[in-house]
C-alpha cells in the first residue's frame, strides 16, 4: 500500500516538477498538470493503457463520471497498489503530459 507521501517523492524525484493545489488538492506539475491527489487515498494520472488498467484490476483503478470524457484519465486507489506500480504511472503521466504539453 502506497501513500500520498509517496506519491509527493515519486513525483517530485521527476526533472522539474513542482507542487501546488490544484481544485484544493496536492497536485504535480511539471510543463503541464501529470498528477493530481481526487482525496486523501486516490489519485488521478494520464495512462494510455485505461482501458486494460480498468479490466485487470477493477478493484485499484476506476473512472469517475467526470473523467469518462478524458481518455487518458484513471483515478488509482493506493491502497491497492505497490510502490513500483505507482512509479510507473506516475513516470507514465509524467511523459503523456509533458509530450502534450511540447506539441502546443
Amino acid at each position: 500500500m502506497v501513500s500520498e507521501d509517496d506519491v509527493r517523492s515519486a513525483c517530485l524525484a521527476l526533472p522539474g516538477t513542482s507542487e501546488r493545489l490544484s481544485w484544493s488538492r496536492p497536485a504535480w506539475f511539471a510543463r503541464t498538470l501529470f498528477a493530481r491527489m481526487w482525496d486523501d487515498t486516490v489519485l488521478t494520472v494520464k495512462t494510455e493503457e485505461r482501458d486494460a488498467l480498468l479490466a485487470s484490476q477493477p478493484g485499484a483503478f476506476f473512472v469517475h463520471p467526470h473523467h469518462e470524457q478524458y481518455e487518458s484519465l484513471v483515478l488509482v486507489r493506493l491502497g491497492r497498489i505497490d510502490l513500483e506500480e505507482l512509479t510507473e504511472l506516475v513516470d507514465e503521466s509524467y511523459r503523456i503530459a509533458n509530450s502534450t504539453a511540447s506539441r502546443r
